[in-house]
């Protein structure tokens, strides 16, 4: 903008002093033309409004100067000395303009007129126009530079302010990378604040995108701490299943290996039938382990099931009735609370297990005389099984992991035959066939109240409701009233 200006009025300066050059030579000539004719005349330079340091000079036809004068400060003519004269000729009198440097004047700007024969040079001097144009170029330097000075400033602020979410950008990430990431228990890595992470700038979305970078590191150094953790769980389950599974095996192998020593021996101590009866207790106690063993194993591969469609009310029923056969010193209780028919799909055996399971834990562990409910509820999207028993429960410290292998409670829950448990199985191969049918199973126990609850999805499309079938009532005598929908139960007590 400076350079524009300065040429711009240099320019306009330059054209105003040539227009008055003209003039001024047309006045002169003017001047000349009403003069007394004498070639060296040039006294029109006398007239009033000629400005001081105008030059006149009169020029012979090969434009040689014969005479010349300049207007002296004081208002008077003075004669121009012959390397003043020298250094104005040469000048055509045809109207142009030329810059002269005229010694001990200074510059001009001056041209010639031809009037008639008489030609005649006026000249103008410059140094006003040149002294304005240097004093402009000043000026505009000194403004230029303080604008670009005030504007490189502003930039520098502007751009530092724009730029200083990088700058915050760099230092989390400095912090970052000095974070042990290697060892897998990082948290809360520091971040980009929510100042320096607007994503309406291209900072701002670089910190955003930091952050969300963070937030992904964070996750999966969580997902693998979890991994880890799981690993290590595994680990310390495969050890303890291990240790559990091998005493479990070891107890039954050394009571048969124990009796069937004293039968090889015949030494009266033990009778052949009992001793037979316990060796086929405690084989058939082997085989229960090993067959939940491999059913666990099986279901942990993820095997299909068998796929059929299966009343649970009918199913649940012939187990309470089992149950019932099983243990006629409890109390044994069938609800149905239906709406709808209870109809799952799955595997009718393994569904039969799970409740069977279930009634048996009730019946190993509490004592004579408690109430075990059965319950079947329909609703429209599942189908629930709760088992109810009113003993002794399960202790706090137990609940949590009363699903996991080999778990046990003989010291806090009576047992109808102590020291001849079970394996600690039965749960876990509830849980196990519960979740392989898309069930959901959990615990609740208090002194007085010990419910376990399992949810299935219904079967689609629902069938009409229809009345589960009992087994026949096999004595006389008995109150064993068949189970109806609505929520009435059906009793079946000690004998």
């Amino acid at each position: 903008m400076a350079f524009t200006t300065v040429l711009a009025q240099r320019a306009w300066l330059l054209g105003n002093l040539d227009q008055r050059v003209g003039d001024a030579a047309e006045r002169s000539q003017g001047g000349v033309s009403i003069g007394p004719g004498v070639e060296t005349d040039l006294s029109f330079l006398d007239e009033r409004g000629r400005p001081i340091g105008t030059i006149a000079a009169r020029l012979d036809d090969d434009g040689a100067v014969i005479a010349a004068k300049v207007v002296s400060r004081s208002g008077g003519l003075r004669d121009l000395g012959a390397a003043q004269r020298s250094a104005l000729g040469g000048i055509e009198a045809n109207g142009s303009l030329y810059t002269r440097t005229v010694p001990g004047l200074g510059t001009y700007r001056v041209t010639a007129l031809d009037g008639g024969g008489r030609p005649v040079l006026t000249g103008l001097p410059m140094d006003d126009v040149q002294d304005m144009i240097r004093g402009l170029v000043v000026v505009e330097g000194v403004v230029a530079a303080a604008g670009l000075t005030v504007a490189g400033c502003v930039c520098a602020v502007v751009i530092r302010r724009q730029l200083r979410p990088l700058g915050q950008v760099a230092a989390t990430a400095f912090e970052v990378s000095r974070s042990p990431l290697g060892h897998g228990g990082v948290t809360g890595l520091t971040r980009v604040p929510e100042r320096d992470a607007d994503p309406g700038s291209e900072a701002g979305q670089v910190g955003a995108a930091l952050n969300r970078m963070i937030d992904h590191v964070e996750t999966s150094l969580a997902e693998r701490r979890s991994v880890e953790e799981e690993m290590r769980r595994g680990e310390e389950r495969m050890r303890r299943f291990l240790a559990d599974a091998s005493h479990e095996l070891r107890t039954p192998l050394a009571s048969i290996a124990g009796y069937a020593e004293l039968m090889n021996r015949g030494t009266g101590q033990l009778e052949p039938a009992l001793a037979w009866r316990r060796v086929s207790a405690e084989s058939a106690r082997m085989t229960s382990l090993v067959e939940g063993l491999l059913l666990l194993a099986r279901l942990d591969e993820g095997r299909p099931l068998q796929s059929a469609e299966v009343d649970l009310a009918a199913l649940v029923a012939e187990a309470v009735w089992d149950a019932r056969a099983a243990g006629e010193e409890h109390v044994w209780q069938l609800a149905l609370l239906l709406d709808s028919p209870a109809l799952v799909v799955g595997d009718e055996a393994r569904l039969r297990q799970v409740v069977a399971n279930l009634l048996a834990n009730a019946r190993a562990h509490t004592p004579a005389g408690t109430t075990v409910v059965a319950t079947v509820e329909a609703t429209g999207t599942s189908r629930t099984i709760r088992v109810r028993d009113d003993g002794p429960g399960i202790p706090p410290s137990l609940l949590p992991r009363v699903f996991e292998r080999f778990t046990r409670a003989d010291s806090s829950r009576s047992r109808v035959s102590p020291g001849h448990g079970g394996s600690g199985l039965g749960l876990a191969v509830v849980a196990a066939i519960t979740t392989a049918h898309h069930g959901r199973i959990h615990a609740e126990s208090v002194p007085g109240r010990t419910e376990f609850t399992v949810e299935l999805p219904a079967a689609e499309p629902a069938l009409p409701a229809a009345e589960p079938a009992l087994p026949a009532v096999p004595a006389a005598g008995e109150r064993t009233p068949a189970p109806r929908a609505g929520g009435e139960a059906a009793v079946f007590p000690r004998r």
